[in-house]
């Protein structure tokens, strides 16, 4: 892997462009070599991008610097990258978290969703795929052009606090249960298949195993039904899911 990318951030560095004062990236990975390549190539491509070595550091980094998106390898030193994004989302950092890891198997990237993780890399991988994958979140996450309150019937979701109310009542959602409501509350009262879920709440899908959707509805229902006189969230057997408001 280090031989392919080290090509590939030769062959970008031809042209000795400048770096802007982009987006801040963290990564988190204890190879040097990778730390090092994955540093000057998301510079190069206009990030502003910093590097630790391990969990412990990536937490002091994270309350130091606030970065805008995390590029965070599962297997550090000290403690699992898992572990590091869940010890972030429970302090409440919110910024996204894209995970590296050498494990290519949905057990692991159900985990790594399931803590708050936003996206999934294989290693090996490539520069490029990397890039791609960091400026498709940023889009979405840093996006300006939607108003930050969400609302549909009595749900409100708050884009920027990440807050979720039935009526009055306060709903505590996990970062991926977030995502899922908001995608839901975007589109009411229309149908949308499983695959058009995977897309859009989990960005890839799972080599076409809809059973993590059907788990996170299930996860959504729980939170939301007790507070509504019937659930919102309707099942359209053999087409998907539509959320269809109704009173708290």
């Amino acid at each position: 892997m280090v031989a392919e990318c080290s090509q590939q951030i030769s062959s970008k560095l031809l042209d000795d462009g400048t770096m802007n004062d982009g987006p801040n990236i963290l990564i988190v990975d204890d190879e040097t070599n990778i730390r090092d390549l994955l540093l000057t190539s998301l510079r190069f491509a206009g990030f502003s991008a910093h590097a630790v070595a391990n969990g412990a550091q990536a937490i002091s980094a994270v309350l130091e610097q606030e970065p805008d998106l995390i590029v965070l390898d599962v297997m550090l030193p000290d403690m699992t990258g898992f572990g590091v994004a869940k010890r972030l989302r429970t302090s409440g950092f919110s910024a996204p978290i894209l995970f590296l890891t050498a494990k290519d198997d949905t057990e692991d990237k159900i985990t790594g969703l399931t803590v708050g993780g936003d996206d999934y890399v294989t290693k090996p991988f490539s520069l490029d795929e990397i890039i791609a994958r960091i400026n498709v979140i940023l889009r979405r996450t840093l996006s300006t052009d939607r108003d930050a309150l969400l609302q549909v019937g009595d749900i409100s979701l708050d884009q920027d606090t990440h807050e979720v109310y039935v009526g009055e009542t306060l709903i505590e959602l996990s970062p991926t249960e977030f995502k899922l409501l908001r995608y839901l509350l975007l589109n009411p009262n229309r149908v949308l298949s499983k695959a058009q879920i995977l897309d859009h709440v989990w960005e890839y899908d799972f080599n076409g195993d809809a059973g993590i959707v059907e788990s996170y509805v299930s996860y959504l229902r729980r939170k939301i039904d007790p507070h509504t006189v019937e659930s919102p969230i309707h099942t359209k057997r053999g087409f998907g899911y539509m959320f269809k408001p109704a009173r708290a």
